[in-house]
């Protein structure tokens, strides 16, 4: 579990910026400032992929979410609800079960 964690903790650190699939950047700096996050279609795009920091950059752009909250597989999360956050549960192999806003 501690090992989970950790890896939490790098993907939320990391998912910042990083390349996209064409070398295009994106990141944070793409959301408009006061951005909420959208759920759309393209985040069911990324199911089944293995979670990383790229990744993590490329839906937090495609939802417009300004937060990111990653659920490794069997973790409890708090119910609050936030306007501007993308939460993404993982499967045990760490790739993308759901993503949802809030």
């Amino acid at each position: 579990m501690r090992k989970s964690w950790l890896l939490l903790g790098v993907f939320v650190a990391a998912g910042c910026s990083a390349a996209g699939p064409r070398g295009v950047e994106v990141g944070l700096d793409q959301v408009p400032e006061g951005s909420i996050c959208q759920q759309s279609g393209a985040l069911d795009t990324f199911k089944g992929q293995v979670a990383s920091a790229e990744l993590g950059a490329q839906m937090m752009a495609a939802g417009r979410a300004r937060k990111l909250r990653w659920v490794p597989f069997g973790a409890m999360i708090t119910m609050d609800y936030s306007r501007t956050r993308l939460t993404v549960r993982l499967d045990q192999q760490n790739r993308v079960l759901s993503a949802t806003c809030g």
